[in-house]
């Protein structure tokens, strides 16, 4: 947890950078794939992925050191050898793991974060899930426990595993000759988040494509098919922590509404995107039919709207650096209730994104949840030890930052009701 917080600390600001790089760069080109709320809210979901990965809220059924400890039938030896079996194993693993989340419609909710823009560029690579508490899928290690390999190995190697998947989110790099062979290049990469006939769910691999060829899954990138991004059943809104439980909502309320026993209980495992005949007719969900003839989902944001937006976050930001910085001083439970503060922040800015005329009713939440911390403890997790006087800012900060999402939520409220007459 401390560890990977401490990578973290230096992967958040690269990953910013090379996103706001890339933007820069498509304006300059004069092909720029990032739109402004699109990015905040992919940005704002990998926060809340990686403070829930630190914080450590997942349940392992089947753990990959017990399997090393029960089933190894060799030990390796050479450190040159564990690294490179643990990174193989993690490339199969994913490979299927992948594969599973896109055909299997209770996995798919666990996915369904990543692909939920309708862009892609390096700010969607961001896009992980908060949802996926419970993991089954360590068996697709069981090459590396049969080869010994120990745990620790794995741990180092999976974080540099996920790392090197982020640099092929993006439209500005074209095919590249002889590694479209070997290596999920942007050109394979835009075609398993297109939502096209041809594209959809193939290139499942992570770093080697050698998987989508060998077990069938491969299509190439096609000149005359230019690639739509996004999902069937778009999500229209902004706030990461909805996208994360929207589809997993939809099969709870459709295996209550349905009449039939049998769909109650097959829904979960049906493939992706299923439903029961006599809820989808009487509930029936909007879809994407034509892929070429559809509007994407937009907020329209003043200049001075998006920059208090981009304060939120960035704010956000410097507060998850000190926490990532400070987790075994702050420990536990204060790390939860930080972490809290974290996915509270998240949801009040992006209800904002999304015009929500009750957007401010979660700022002020966050504002009484900063106010009973301070109560409580007289500091903000030992921040005012680094920063004298700090606590009086973080008053301050999020009373403004209530009447500043008062101010705008009511402003929405008076558009609808223009609107509507």
């Amino acid at each position: 947890m401390e560890t990977y917080g401490k990578i973290l600390l230096i992967a958040m600001p690269i990953f910013l950078l090379l996103v706001l790089a890339e933007k820069l760069y498509g304006i300059y080109r004069g092909n720029d794939t990032v739109r402004n709320m699109d990015m905040i809210s992919s940005l704002s979901s990998g926060l809340t992925n990686v403070t829930k990965d630190v914080l450590g809220l997942s349940v392992v059924l089947l753990s990959y050191e017990w399997m090393v400890q029960h089933w190894a039938l060799i030990q390796l030896r050479s450190a040159f050898w564990m690294y490179f079996v643990a990174f193989i194993a993690l490339d199969f693993m994913g490979y299927w793991v992948h594969r599973i989340q896109h055909r299997v419609n209770f996995f798919w909710n666990a996915h369904l974060v990543h692909h939920s823009s309708e862009e892609f560029n390096l700010a969607c690579a961001l896009r992980q899930s908060i949802s996926s508490i419970v993991r089954i899928f360590t068996i697709f290690l069981l090459p590396a426990a049969l080869l010994g390999v120990p745990a620790k190995v794995i741990a180092v190697v999976a974080p540099l595993h996920l790392f090197a998947q982020f640099w092929y989110h993006t439209r500005h790099i074209g095919k590249m000759g002889w590694l479209e062979h070997v290596i999920v290049t942007p050109s394979h990469h835009r075609v398993h988040h297109a939502i096209n006939p041809e594209y959809m769910d193939k290139n499942f691999s992570q770093i080697f494509i050698i998987w989508d060829k060998l077990f069938g899954t491969f299509q190439e990138e096609l000149d005359q098919v230019p690639a739509v991004y996004g999902i069937t059943r778009p999500v229209a809104t902004w706030n990461p922590i909805k996208i994360n439980f929207m589809h997993v909502w939809l099969l709870i309320k459709d295996a209550w509404r349905t009449q039939e026993w049998k769909d109650k209980l097959r829904i979960w495992f049906m493939p992706t995107g299923w439903r029961p005949e006599d809820v989808s007719k009487q509930y029936p969900v909007y879809k994407i039919e034509d892929v070429y003839h559809f509007s994407k989902y937009e907020t329209p944001a003043s200049p001075g709207f998006a920059t208090w937006i981009w304060v939120q976050m960035l704010i956000l930001l410097l507060m998850l650096i000190h926490f990532f910085g400070n987790i075994a001083s702050i420990g536990s439970p204060g790390i939860f209730w930080y972490g809290g503060y974290v996915f509270l922040s998240v949801y009040a800015y992006t209800e904002l994104m999304d015009k929500n005329p009750r957007a401010w009713l979660w700022d002020l939440c966050k504002a009484g949840y900063v106010g009973f911390i301070l109560w409580q403890t007289g500091d903000w997790f030992g921040l005012s030890s680094r920063l004298p006087g700090v606590i009086y800012w973080l008053i301050a900060y999020h009373l403004f930052s209530v009447s500043i999402s008062y101010v705008y939520s009511k402003s929405f409220q008076k558009s609808a009701a223009t609107a509507v007459g």
